[in-house]
């Protein structure tokens, strides 16, 4: 089921007030003091894979964040557009996600020398009605994937910030969800990602009997971090390992984590939280994947 914050319709809706620029979102999420990022995710390094990265939207605590998974793709299209099309058109893999995205008839984009990414669009995709918070997070959600993609497929620079501009039928001015309006160069909103996000095992993935990988990211460079692994019986999760660790403190490994664990076949979940500070008992932004090992 979506969130309540969520209402999807056939049609576009009337305008709003309060129209807000692509280039200029309104800062939404919560500060530092409640784990959230004060800066937007590193860019996606190059890497050899028909695997795309897609963002998709998910709740955590009482907030709405994006969170990355990485997606089998055709070999139709540019590695921007493959990507693109799958968060339009496909479902995630965590049933915690979802995408406000339409498959639209017409897609295409393009890249400058400039580093700017040119995305072109037909006016079905945003057949959806949200609110503006919801709306700006779905914008963010495009420009975060196509940056994504291009830089994972290195086409664009790395040194440099990327852009995208968003045409609608070619024309720029189109209001988005009649909440956004588009055709600014828009960069990666700071604080948009998932406090906490378990990059591997990805949902529903198994794995081999014996040393099982996971890994991840914290917004918090240095934070602490709670896991949990539950055995998964049907409807019933039952509490089997947990553990403490630390996010890297600093430099390109900022934020990330990992760690292994023997686990036996069987169904699991896996549960990755950052910890209070001012609350030992209390788990912040907890993430979940669901995975089986062989």
């Amino acid at each position: 089921m979506l969130p309540a914050a969520l209402a999807l319709s056939g049609c576009v809706a009337t305008p709003q007030p309060g129209i807000t620029d692509s280039g200029t979102p309104t800062q939404t999420v919560p500060g530092p003091a409640a784990g959230a990022a004060t800066t937007s995710a590193p860019l996606e390094s190059t890497q050899a894979s028909n695997k795309a990265p897609v963002y998709w939207i998910g709740r955590s605590n009482n907030n709405v964040f994006l969170y990355r998974e990485f997606r089998d793709v055709s070999e139709q299209d540019n590695p921007i557009t493959r990507a693109l099309r799958v968060m339009m058109s496909e479902k995630p893999l965590d049933p915690d996600f979802f995408t406000p995205w339409q498959n639209p008839k017409k897609l295409a984009t393009s890249i400058s020398g400039k580093n700017v990414i040119t995305v072109d669009v037909s006016a079905d995709a945003f057949n959806s009605n949200l609110d503006a918070d919801m709306a700006e997070r779905a914008i963010q959600q495009l420009v975060y994937t196509a940056t994504a993609a291009g830089a994972s497929a290195g086409l664009t620079d790395a040194g440099q910030q990327i852009q995208v501009v968003i045409l609608v039928d070619g024309h720029t001015d189109y209001v988005a969800f009649n909440r956004v309006r588009l055709g600014s160069p828009t960069s990666r909103s700071a604080g948009m990602v998932a406090p906490v996000w378990i990059v591997d095992p990805q949902e529903g993935t198994q794995a081999a009997d014996g040393a099982v990988k996971f890994s991840g990211r914290s917004t918090v460079p240095g934070g602490k971090l709670r896991w949990e692994i539950q055995r998964v019986d049907g409807t019933t999760k039952t509490p089997y390992l947990n553990g403490n660790i630390t996010a890297s403190p600093d430099g390109a490994q900022a934020g990330l984590f990992n760690f292994s664990l023997n686990l036996g076949p069987g169904s699991y979940e896996a549960r990755v939280s950052q910890v209070d500070p001012a609350s030992s008992v209390q788990d912040l932004n907890v993430d979940t994947r669901g995975f089986t090992v062989r």
